[in-house]
């Protein structure tokens, strides 16, 4: 009886495994509670390597030491493929390149509304040499007072906005802030009337004026929680919809991770034609959220992602600035136009 149980045990705790390991094979990394315990590949990581030191311990003992053995290989694989798959998207790179003439840097900042003042984040903003800023979580009244900021610390921005009227305090508005040197934008009309948006904290879709130059998408995609987990797929639909177009700068709270994006991208990209600008500069892994945890432990859900007219040369997962209680981590991510 007591075989057939630790066989039964084993059983489950291999396929377990195989769900947190490999969610896209079975199609449920974007279904609750996988969604949510995938977030955290460092932590499963570590989980299961701590599965394999106490399944070693106890296959000491001679009587369990074949399902012990059982565990500790099942745990061992896991912990190994999961270890990979953080190495490759890379476990944290702490500088930028030399910005050239033509390249342009991107920050994203989930500020959690009154948490960040609008100094730390212009101040961060202009040390970072910020093209483009994109703010979930921040209000417009705020964005101008950062925009008004940096330009008295030499640094002009123009400041764009989408908010929901429906959703509470300032998870309602995203503020987006251009350089004048990348032109003229204006954020397109159903971003502005929730026509078409991301579905309970809104996204801003902001066009060149001209016609040239990237489109630039703040995002805010709503959270998992079980109560909106149909929404919060929708969200992602509605993003990777934004990356059909050749030219596509999207930056901002994702709130979910490349692991929650699979099948959702086209042509090589990660969502839509986008990719994740992080994981291909060596910062992929490095959680955004909660600024509590660790680096490697919490879940990297803020990003920056472009089509193919740009290449990412650098980024860089920042702490929280100057007085700042948001308890997401700033992003920053240098990209040059691509060579053809």
């Amino acid at each position: 009886m007591l075989r057939l149980l630790g066989i039964l045990v084993a059983v489950l705790f291999a396929a377990g495994a195989a769900v947190l390991t490999w969610p896209d094979f079975f199609r449920v990394e974007r279904y609750y509670p996988v969604a949510q315990l995938i977030s955290f590949r460092g932590a499963i990581t570590i989980g299961f390597a701590a599965v394999v030191v106490c399944a070693l311990l106890l296959a000491l003992a001679r009587s369990p030491r074949p399902f012990a053995l059982t565990v500790a290989v099942i745990a061992a694989v896991a912990t190994g493929v999961n270890g990979a798959a953080l190495h490759t998207r890379g476990l944290g790179i702490e500088s930028l390149p030399e910005k050239s003439d033509a390249a342009i840097r991107v920050m994203t900042w989930n500020t959690a509304g009154p948490a960040t003042s609008a100094d730390a984040v212009a101040r961060l903003a202009v040390a970072m040499e910020a093209d483009i800023v994109s703010l979930p979580e921040t209000t417009i009244e705020t964005g101008e007072a950062v925009a008004i900021a940096m330009r008295e610390l030499g640094h002009p921005m123009w400041a764009h906005h989408a908010e929901d009227p429906s959703t509470e305090w300032d998870a309602g508005s995203t503020t987006l802030l251009i350089s004048p040197d990348l032109g003229d934008y204006a954020v397109i009309e159903s971003s502005v009337d929730g026509t078409s948006n991301t579905s309970t904290v809104p996204s801003a879709v902001a066009m060149p004026v001209s016609g040239e130059g990237p489109v630039v998408v703040a995002a805010h995609a709503v959270a998992p929680r079980p109560s909106y987990m149909s929404e919060w797929r929708e969200d992602l639909r509605w993003l990777a919809d934004q990356c059909a177009s050749d030219n596509v700068i999207l930056a901002g709270d994702f709130n979910a991770t490349v692991d929650h994006m699979s099948g959702l991208g086209v042509d090589g990209g990660t969502l839509g034609r986008c990719r994740d600008a992080a994981a291909e500069t060596g910062n992929g892994s490095v959680g955004t959220w909660p600024t509590d945890l660790p680096r490697l432990l919490g879940a990297p859900i803020d990003h920056v992602m472009t089509t193919a007219q740009w290449e990412p040369t650098g980024s860089l997962v920042l702490e929280a600035q100057g007085s700042s209680a948001s308890d997401h981590r700033p992003v920053v991510v240098q990209l040059e136009p691509a060579r053809d």
